[in-house]
């Protein structure tokens, strides 16, 4: 890894063919192999353009606690190889699912049979709660960070023994964002930008260079930029959309380097950020700079692309048992960028859900932007059973009711 050290308990790690890739990971409380006390596992699930580096400020706190905790640089990241950055491979390495077969393979090259709770931010999220809903016998609760997680998709309805031909949420979604380049100021949504050939060199190669880019991004998602004051947004519309800020509905004009040059902040400001120093962000910056980001993007193809989806209509109807919950910053406009997820996420998706809490003075990198409170919700809704309650997950943000219908 960067020269900068990393805390004291936290180690790095290579394991070879854990689903065709030598996975690097970071280690805290790990379990000596002469222990006959095996302690129990928290696996974190890094989101985008992140890495198992994200999760330095929580890892430590939680080992303490007692538990195991690993931190995958995921597939197509950081210093995790055996995944193809080119353009053209094939995206079913980087589907849900086979994202989740190479947490499975991870724990299984590690001896590790069971996971306490499953943890993932951003995209992350997303994993994570496809871990829970596919393999419940194997992580035994679950909390999503900054994305709501809402699950499989809906099946066509039967009428009279044939199939309705209905217009899928899937197909509106398409639709609506195609919408966005009809608007008088045209917008585009940046996961079907990401999803394009040319989101990779625009942003390792943009013109204020790789360092200011990430500065820049990582700032203006970040409570850091005080415009960030999301609500929820009135429905699921093109004209809705275009309510949220331009680093998630983008100029039609513009690249994400191009839109992100707007909030690069000053230099007091960087000189400010103890959440991510400049030596900190080095690490970042290194890492990008030898993988490129295409890794990463191919998960966003496989969120856009319709030929991703059919194998997820297996667990279609299918709901998260075991106890959940989710955390966000209050300045995340992560929680509300698609109308009625959270909502749905917590009153259908999840059976078990009892924690939903909105960290003050945070944004979309809460777990570093405010790393000791959200260590502290993980330690306090341990619940009868640890990190995330076994019978609960604590919540002393309450949950948010009345789900909003997001089908057409």
């Amino acid at each position: 890894m960067h020269a900068l050290q990393l805390p004291d308990g936290i180690r790095s790690r290579v394991v070879s063919g854990v689903n065709g890739l030598n996975m690097h990971f970071l280690e805290a409380g790990f379990n000596q192999p002469s222990s006959t006390h095996t302690k129990p596992c928290v696996l974190l699930l890094h989101g985008f353009p992140e890495l198992a580096y994200s999760w330095r400020k929580v890892m430590p706190s939680l080992a303490a606690e007692g538990y195991h905790v690993i931190a995958p640089d995921q597939r197509g990241y950081g210093e995790t190889t055996g995944w193809d950055a080119n353009y053209n491979t094939s995206l079913t390495p980087y589907g849900p699912l086979n994202l989740v077969t190479d947490q499975l393979a991870l724990l299984r090259s590690l001896g590790i049979q069971k996971v306490h709770a499953v943890i993932g931010h951003d995209f992350g999220s997303r994993v994570a709660g496809w871990c829970a809903l596919t393999r419940p016998d194997v992580f035994g609760s679950v909390v999503m960070m900054s994305a709501p997680f809402t699950g499989a998709p809906e099946l066509p309805v039967g009428v009279d023994g044939s199939i309705e031909v209905r217009e899928s949420l899937f197909e509106f979604v398409h639709k609506v964002v195609a919408q966005l380049s009809d608007l008088d100021k045209p917008r585009k949504h940046y996961q079907w930008y990401y999803s394009g050939p040319e989101a990779n060199a625009d942003m390792q190669y943009a013109k204020q260079g790789l360092h200011n880019f990430l500065r820049a991004y990582y700032h203006s998602k970040s409570a850091d930029w005080s415009e960030n004051k999301p609500y929820p947004l009135p429905n699921l519309s093109a004209e809705s959309l275009a309510l949220l800020p331009t680093y998630y509905v983008m100029d039609a004009d513009q690249d994400m380097a191009q839109t992100s040059a707007h909030y690069m902040p000053d230099a007091q400001h960087i000189a400010r950020c103890k959440w991510l120093t400049e030596e900190e962000l080095s690490v970042y910056t290194q890492s990008y700079q030898q993988t490129g980001f295409q890794g990463g993007l191919h998960w966003y193809r496989c969120g856009t692309e319709a030929s991703c989806q059919s194998a997820l209509n297996l667990f279609s109807g299918k709901t998260i048992d075991v106890p959940s919950g989710f955390i966000s910053g209050q300045s995340d406009w992560g929680t509300y960028q698609f109308p009625g997820a959270f909502e749905k996420m917590q009153n259908q998706t999840c059976t078990r859900m009892t924690m939903c809490e909105l960290v003050p003075y945070a944004g979309h990198w809460v777990q570093q932007e405010q790393a000791e409170k959200v260590s502290k919700i993980f330690i306090d809704a341990r619940g009868a059973q640890g990190a995330t309650g076994a019978t609960g997950v604590g919540g002393r943000g309450g949950r948010t009711q009345g789900a909003i219908d997001v089908t057409p």
